[in-house]
């Protein structure tokens, strides 16, 4: 048994063997110090049921993490009750509708997102009740102003947006987007997904956006992949704190305490049992206190210029999706080469597999023909970077030699090799049937 097991684990890939370029995802490398930090006895061995003098530590670092975190993003109050990037964005725009719904406000029905934006964003919308409505990208890649302009009115409730964006560009135009939602009476949301790109260097507080979640099991480096845990921290501005949700960690008379709907009357009520994957608010909380102010500027730094880096390496190889430098991540457009030698963005990904590499996001974001997605973040060597650039140079090379079918049979070093992706998504069979 200890065997079989041990055998199946030897078939996973993670980050602590490999690159990991898995675009919009950033797949860092985890500090072990994390991990020693949340083992600790007086973070493991507590229960959420335990009266609040007990777990002061706990209280506390919590209470600090949302500081931190507010500081960081330039936001002024934090909850960290949601369990990932999704359902913070809910908790958001649950949020907003509250607020528009106190101001008797509530023709507000529509959320206004990009056409680059996540597909996260227009699904968290309608779950929470709204009509999404999709504003169009310019030639640069970055929200058309004139179109935003166009589609503002009275029944606008909020724009999502990411930034720098998902073709990984910073929207030059941020103030003045931010500025045209706020005239028309509509709040702006920011999907965190992309912070690790400007992190001590610029804050979406400063640019003008009132509510936005954090992926900490990203930016803040602690594991993910494989369906969680995670964490979606969410900031709002001073005219959102009354809606945030309970419990809320809060100072009173030397002692941290969880104050309850009696204290806050506003709230939207609790979005998740207890308070949030406490383990992963730890690490996240050691990570940020390794690193400093100094060190997280300088990881954002880094993960820009490596992505840069790495654009450079392959541009040659398919054209780029933005125009002059991008930020944390790529998107490279596949459309020519799969013109050119019927090999698709799905065939190099596979390809990728035998090469010993996890691939890029693939397909995604929607508005680049054959999309490969690619973020190198900032804990990978430029000695990684230059063996990934060779092998999408071999896989090329192969590609214009010998055509599409030898890629139809990759990957070939894998216990499963190419299952039919599409019928598993959509039928898929989640029980084993044993034989009479």
């Amino acid at each position: 048994m200890v065997r079989h097991f041990t055998g199946l684990s030897k078939m996973n890939y993670s980050v602590d063997e490999g690159f990991y370029p898995l675009g919009s995802c950033t797949m860092k490398y985890n500090p072990k110090v994390n991990e020693v930090a949340a083992r600790m006895p007086g973070f493991s061995r507590i229960h959420p049921l335990q009266p609040e003098d007990t777990v002061q530590g706990a209280l506390r670092l919590m209470h600090d993490l949302g500081t931190m975190l507010a500081e960081i993003t330039g936001m002024d109050a934090f909850t960290l009750q949601p369990a990932a990037g999704a359902h913070g964005e809910q908790t958001g725009l649950m949020m907003i509708k509250a607020w528009h719904e106190s101001r008797g406000d509530s023709k507000r029905t529509k959320v206004v997102v990009p056409d680059s934006a996540h597909g996260t964003n227009p699904a968290s919308a309608t779950v929470t009740g709204f009509d999404t409505v999709e504003v169009a990208s310019d030639d640069e890649g970055m929200v058309d102003l004139d179109a935003l302009k166009s589609m503002m009115d009275d029944q606008v409730a909020a724009l999502m947006l990411t930034n720098p964006n998902t073709l990984g560009v910073f929207e030059r135009n941020i103030l003045g987007i931010t500025e045209t939602v706020h005239k028309a009476g509509g709040l702006v949301y920011y999907d965190g997904a992309n912070l690790n790109a400007i992190m001590g260097k610029a804050r979406p507080g400063d640019m003008g956006f009132d509510v936005l979640h954090l992926n900490l099991h990203k930016t803040f480096s602690t594991p993910h992949g494989g369906g969680g845990p995670g964490a979606g921290a969410v900031g709002v501005k001073d005219t959102l704190v009354p809606f945030l949700p309970v419990p809320v960690v809060a100072m009173d008379d030397g002692e941290y305490v969880l104050e309850g709907r009696d204290k806050r009357p506003s709230s939207i009520g609790r979005v998740r049992s207890f308070f949030g994957n406490f383990g992963v608010l730890v690490r996240a909380y050691t990570y940020i206190m390794s690193m400093g102010a100094d060190g997280l500027r300088e990881a954002s730094e880094t993960a820009v210029l490596n992505a840069n880096y790495l654009a450079a390496r392959l541009a040659s190889l398919y054209p780029l999706a933005h125009k002059g430098h991008c930020m944390h991540e790529f998107v490279l457009n596949g459309g020519p080469l799969k013109q050119e030698t019927g090999v698709s963005s799905l065939d190099v990904a596979k390809a990728l597999i035998d090469a010993g590499y996890h691939p890029p996001t693939v397909y995604f974001p929607l508005i680049v023909p054959e999309a490969l997605m690619v973020e190198p973040t900032e804990t990978e060597s430029q000695e990684t970077l230059d063996r990934f650039a060779e092998a999408m140079e071999q896989i090329v090379a192969k590609a214009r030699a010998e055509g599409a079918a030898p890629f139809h049979e990759m990957p070939k070093n894998t216990p499963v090799s190419r299952p039919d992706e599409t019928t598993a998504a959509r039928n898929p069979i989640l029980t084993w049937q044993f034989d009479e």
